[in-house]
C-alpha cells in the first residue's frame, strides 16, 4: 500500500513579518532603547496629566515648539512619540514599564502607519485594540483619545522605487473604520481629523511636504482640531 503523501508545508513568512498584537523591542536599534530608557525616568518624575503616545508623527511635535506649548503646556505634558514604531514596539514599551507610576488625565494615542506595509487592516486594527485595552488595564482612571492614522501620500522606499501610497491608505481608512467602533463616549474616544489636512483630497506640501510627516503649520492644524475634544476630556 502506497504512503500517504505528505501535507504541503506552509510557506515561511516573510522574514520582516511579524504579528503586530505581539510585544516587540526594535532589536539593534540603540535610539529606540535610548528613548524608552528617557520615558521611564520621565514617569519617575511624576506631574503628567496629558501623555501622547506614537511613532514618528508624535515624536515631531518637537518640530512645532511654540505650538505645544500655547496647546498643552497647561495640562502638564509628556511626549513617548518615537520614529519608526509600530503597534508591536508600543505594546512591548507599555509591557516594559512607560506607563506605570503616572496617572495621566487623558492618553492621546496614534500608532500604525508604520504597519501599513507590513500588515493588513484587520491585523492593523487587532493590534490598536490591544494597545487601548493595555491602556486600560495599566490606566483605569484615563481616557484615550484615540485618533485616526493620518493620511499619507505617494513616497519613495528605502529601495528608491515610489510608493503612490494607494494601498496604504486603503488599508488605513479601514482601519480607521474599526477604530471608530472603539468610541464609548466615556474612557475612550475616537477622533478622525484627517480631512483638516486634506485639499481637494490630497496632502498640501506646505502641510506634510514629505507627504507623511506634519511640519509646524501641520501641527497647528492637529492641535486646533483636536482641542475641542481634549479639552472635554481633561476636564
Amino acid at each position: 500500500m502506497a504512503a500517504e503523501p505528505e501535507p504541503a508545508a506552509k510557506p515561511a513568512a516573510p522574514a520582516n513579518q511579524t504579528d503586530p498584537t505581539l510585544a516587540a523591542p526594535k532589536q539593534g536599534n540603540e535610539a529606540f532603547f535610548k528613548m524608552h530608557d528617557a520615558f521611564l525616568e520621565r514617569g519617575k518624575q511624576g506631574g503628567i496629566d496629558l501623555l501622547f503616545l506614537g511613532d514618528s508623527i508624535t515624536q515631531g511635535w518637537s518640530k512645532a515648539p511654540e505650538v505645544w506649548k500655547q496647546f498643552y503646556e497647561k495640562y502638564h505634558p509628556a511626549n513617548f512619540g518615537i520614529g519608526g514604531d509600530r503597534t508591536e514596539h508600543v505594546l512591548w514599551r507599555i509591557e516594559k514599564g512607560e506607563l506605570d507610576g503616572i496617572k495621566p488625565k487623558v492618553v492621546v494615542l496614534m500608532i500604525g502607519t508604520n504597519n501599513s506595509g507590513l500588515h493588513t487592516a484587520e491585523q492593523i486594527a487587532a493590534a490598536d485594540r490591544k494597545i487601548v485595552e493595555e491602556i486600560r488595564h495599566k490606566l483605569p482612571e484615563t481616557k484615550i483619545l484615540l485618533l485616526a492614522i493620518f493620511p499619507r501620500g505617494p513616497r519613495k522606499g528605502t529601495d528608491g522605487s515610489l510608493d503612490d501610497g494607494v494601498k496604504r491608505m486603503e488599508k488605513i481608512q479601514a482601519v480607521n473604520a474599526e477604530l471608530a467602533k472603539l468610541d464609548d463616549g466615556k474612557t475612550v474616544r475616537f477622533l478622525n481629523i484627517n480631512e483638516k489636512f486634506l485639499a481637494d483630497g490630497k496632502i498640501p506640501d506646505d502641510v506634510m511636504p514629505d507627504q507623511l510627516h506634519p511640519n509646524a503649520k501641520g501641527y497647528q492644524i492637529w492641535a486646533e482640531a483636536m482641542q475641542p475634544l481634549l479639552d472635554e476630556m481633561m476636564k
